[in-house]
């Protein structure tokens, strides 16, 4: 048997595993507070999600063409693009922010999507120049990358939105443009090979909508968006919840979590609790990327992606179980591991369904089609969380209520999948 060698993608791992930490930092953070400065600045309190909806839009939006630009230009070129933006964004919505302007804070977080969506590329890149044994371990530690962001995410962005007494918040998206201008520099250090300049002779590949019909792509799409989606419907109102029902009383603080918290008014001691709430969540994103990969090698991909939908339903079934901070916190370390088991397996099974040739098409639309659906939970988290019943509580349920559906149809398109005979799949 020929001994594969890995070096190169070994290295590029380190690499996007480095991006992942430093400049991954920003999503927490902004995921943990943009709500909070949203209902600090929205009209309507049912708006208090549209920031980080934008930024999930903005990511949707600019998938396709990020993605064709990688192809043309190379990953290095499109990272580099990614964090640029991500830094005018930060800029942005920190100016929104000084001027209270909600108009202007919503720019910044639709252009902060370019960064999300150019992020989301970085597990595609692992993959570029690794073995087909290595590409979903390559695939997972690029993932669990995201484990020092989820430490220093939420830390950083409630130190920081307190560095600027005057205005809460101003001072995260200071923090979140430093780390797009550090991190940058990690791109010279990739070793991907931009893809040849296609000619007369060169094989063009399927079309967009062939490969949509093909099973195992669609089933992966299928499968991609619904973790992402429903991850982020939850995690969107969480720091909304934690906030509220802490404010309403139907949450208890217990003493192990408030001597952990530093003094001040019950908000701003809420919105540390949250802070922790979403780092024991993103932790669970992905700690288990350093065995997923051998998981899926072991079992199957379809069976984890099975297993993360499972743990999705669980997180949601915990949820509605009452509003303590130990049901908050356990949801979300559920809700975590799920979104790790059911993303990562759909990666590295549209990672193994394509031609090099098809790559910038195939992942273009695919983050194109999950991040859509990720705009429509993320902008329906909000209305679900403040404007269905009256209460913090009720809206929770509402939100966590809302995942079964999604759950159904992702579990159905699996079975189906997994009940088709093995070579009409790749047909």
């Amino acid at each position: 048997m020929t001994q594969v060698d890995d070096t190169r993608a070994r290295r590029n791992v380190t690499v996007l595993v480095l991006a992942q930490a430093i400049l991954g930092a920003q999503m927490p953070m902004i995921f943990t507070i943009g709500g909070l400065a949203g209902l600090q600045l929205a009209p309507n309190p049912c708006f208090a999600t549209l920031p980080i909806s934008l930024i999930v839009l903005g990511s949707m939006l600019a998938a396709t063409p990020v993605s064709s630009f990688m192809q043309s230009h190379g990953r290095k070129a499109g990272f580099l693009l990614g964090a640029f933006m991500g830094a005018l964004g930060a800029a942005i919505a920190a100016f929104g922010l000084y001027q209270a302007n909600f108009a202007i804070f919503l720019m910044g977080s639709l252009v902060t999507g370019v960064y999300m969506s150019a992020q989301g590329f970085y597990r595609f890149a692992a993959a570029d120049t690794a073995s087909d044994e290595f590409r979903p371990k390559a695939i997972s530690y690029v993932m669990a990358g995201g484990l020092l962001a989820a430490v220093i995410g939420p830390q950083l962005g409630n130190f920081s939105s307190l560095a600027f007494g005057p205005i809460p918040f101003f001072g995260t998206y200071l923090m979140v443009a430093i780390l797009n201008t550090v991190g940058a520099g990690l791109f010279f250090f990739l070793d991907i090979p931009k893809p040849p300049a296609p000619t007369a002779d060169s094989p063009k590949g399927r079309t967009r909508m062939e490969m949509l019909r093909t099973p195992r792509i669609a089933v992966a799409i299928i499968a991609a968006m619904v973790s992402y989606a429903l991850m982020n419907l939850v995690m969107t109102s969480t720091p909304l919840a934690v906030v509220g029902c802490g404010l309403s009383g139907d949450t208890e603080v217990p003493d192990y979590i408030s001597n952990l918290v530093p003094a001040g008014t019950l908000r701003e001691q809420f919105q540390f609790i949250a802070g922790y709430v979403v780092t024991a969540h993103v932790l669970a994103m992905f700690a288990p990327s350093f065995f997923t990969g051998h998981l899926i090698a072991k079992f199957g991909v379809e069976k984890v992606i099975a297993a993360g939908l499972v743990i999705l339903g669980a997180a949601g079934l915990v949820a509605l179980q009452g509003v303590e901070l130990e049901n908050f916190f356990i949801a979300l370390v559920l809700l975590g591991i799920g979104w790790n088991f059911g993303f990562i397996g759909a990666t590295a099974m549209l990672a193994g369904s394509h031609a090099p040739e098809e790559r910038g098409r195939l992942q273009g639309m695919n983050d194109l089609i999950v991040f859509g659906g990720v705009t429509f939970a993320s902008l329906s988290s909000g209305g679900l969380m403040n404007c269905s019943g009256g209460s913090a509580q009720q809206g929770w349920a509402a939100v966590n209520i809302a995942m079964v559906p999604f759950l159904a149809l992702a579990g159905a398109a699996l079975i189906w999948l997994v009940l088709r005979p093995k070579d009409l799949n790749e047909a």
